[in-house]
């Protein structure tokens, strides 16, 4: 029996070790589609799945309070697969490891899943309590939320009948968000014809790693280094100090991650190799002091390799480093009333170059639509300029807040009796499918709100165990006092 089953309260903690077990990375939900399924077969709810691929439960209304408002939970059932180096972990077959360091709940060399698999497992709560009094609940347990909103964006009209969505998926406790950022994905690609390799050169991988990574929405403010923006520094000046080459280029994996690892294979004539390692050093050391306070285990490493048949073109080379070195990685902007908070961003989140094919993939954010289409010309500009084509997909809007929000209001007022003190409205640069879900259902009344994460979409993801059993008395206390229609 794993410890965190014994952890408060135990009705959250055991659905989210169960959870656990299941494999559920992105574009790999069937297993965990069949736990949902199961689960709320043996619950006594009303469940199924449907032509998006998610799973959507129903509760009725405890006797007498039929008249109270319908309520749709909400929350997704994938998980970003994010491993450490050294790890073995197979997303698709293998059980997360979850473990208790202190205060906080970890996984083994892997991502936690707890973004947003706490938000599942309260829902799962909420399903199989038989004490609770509440009126009519919903659960919507969205597909495929980290890799484009698929679920959200596919859901049918007409399939739900609540008037409020309580969405579980913010990740600092005692907060509440009532908007996010819209996003896009922006691709750019380019074929081109390999050249050999010259006969007597060698090869060395340089590898960028040892970075923090991050979620590219919540902790794009803060910095953090780009392992692709990195390593684009490192290559161009081998390529303008070592006569290096360009054979290959992998970083990043996850569209909406910070890539904290890149590696690229250079070709160089065998007497340069030195140097080329020399250089490799002083960017560490470079890095290391640029990053200071932030970064703390940037390595720059150089790896001898067989020398690979082919490689990119020398014109093709220059096109696409400087496209790389021009594309626009971060904070653009604050949003000018809330200050605090990243209105526009941009993140060069995966690089595959090789074997004839480039491919650069970039999340674009903003609470605006005027500036996320300044953010996705500003990036066609410049791969166009490289001879790329560019292509977006996956887009949504932002999710416009609104402070008079009833539900708002009253989970404010309930956070206030409860606790003793005043809840944080706030507005995410993160995407939530909250603005997705409006535009098909735009009479919900909603909030977003969670117990305290750190780090998703990392390896150093962990869940602040102090904070799920408010979280989990809100929501309880929230569902009882539920107004009438």
């Amino acid at each position: 029996m794993s410890e965190i089953k014994n952890l408060n309260p135990v009705c959250i903690w055991k659905n989210f070790y169960a959870l656990t077990q299941v494999p559920r990375p992105s574009g790999h939900l069937e297993k965990v589609q069949q736990f949902l399924l199961d689960f709320a077969k043996q619950a006594g709810v009303e469940a199924f799945k449907d032509p998006a691929d998610n799973i959507v439960m129903r509760k009725p209304a405890s006797p007498g309070m039929e008249k109270k408002k319908g309520v749709i939970l909400q929350a997704h059932m994938d998980m970003v697969p994010q491993k450490t180096p050294e790890s073995t972990h197979n997303f698709e077959t293998d059980p997360i490891e979850p473990w208790i360091d202190g205060e906080w709940v970890k996984a083994k060399g892997t991502t936690l899943g707890a973004d947003n698999g706490l938000g599942v497992a309260a829902i799962m709560a909420v399903m199989e309590d038989k004490t609770l009094q509440h009126g009519p609940i919903e659960a919507l347990i969205t597909a495929d939320e980290e890799t484009g909103m698929f679920g959200a964006n596919a859901l049918p009209a007409g399939e739900l009948n609540g008037d409020i969505l309580l969405n579980l998926d913010s990740e600092c406790w005692g907060k509440f968000v009532i908007g996010s950022a819209g996003g896009i994905d922006v691709t750019a690609t380019l074929d081109y014809k390999e050249v050999e390799t010259e006969a007597d050169d060698a090869a060395v991988k340089v590898t960028v790693k040892g970075l923090r990574g991050g979620h590219s929405g919540l902790e794009i403010h803060e910095g953090r280094g780009n392992a692709n923006k990195l390593l684009v520094r490192v290559v161009r000046e081998a390529i303008e100090e070592c006569e290096a080459r360009l054979a290959s280029w992998q970083g990043g994996n996850m569209r909406n991650a910070i890539p904290f690892k890149a590696e690229a294979v250079l070709t160089l004539p065998k007497e340069n190799v030195a140097a080329l390692k020399e250089l490799a050093a002083d960017w560490q050391d470079d890095f290391q002091d640029e990053y200071k306070g932030i970064e703390s285990g940037i390595e720059v490493l150089c790896e001898d390799v067989e020398t690979p048949k082919m490689e990119v073109p020398v014109e093709i080379q220059d096109n696409l480093i400087n496209a790389i070195y021009g594309c626009h990685d971060g904070v653009i902007r604050m949003i000018p009333s809330y200050p605090n908070v990243v209105e526009t961003s941009s993140n060069l989140a995966i690089i595959n170059i090789g074997e004839g094919k480039a491919s650069l993939k970039i999340l674009a954010r903003s609470s605006r639509e005027d500036m996320k289409d300044y953010i996705v010309k500003t990036l066609e500009s410049c791969f166009n300029m490289a001879g790329m084509k560019v292509e977006t997909a996956g887009s949504y809007g932002g999710w416009d807040p609104n402070p008079e929000s009833e539900i708002l209001n009253l989970l404010c007022k309930e956070y206030k009796a409860l606790f003793g003190q005043d809840g944080i409205i706030q507005v995410d640069h993160a995407g939530l499918e909250c603005s997705i879900i409006l535009g098909k259902y735009p009479h919900l009344d909603v909030v977003s709100f969670g117990p305290t994460m750190k780090s998703p979409h990392t390896t150093t993801e962990r869940a602040l165990i102090a904070t799920v059993d408010p979280f989990w008395t809100l929501l309880k206390h929230t569902l009882e006092v539920i107004p009438e229609k």
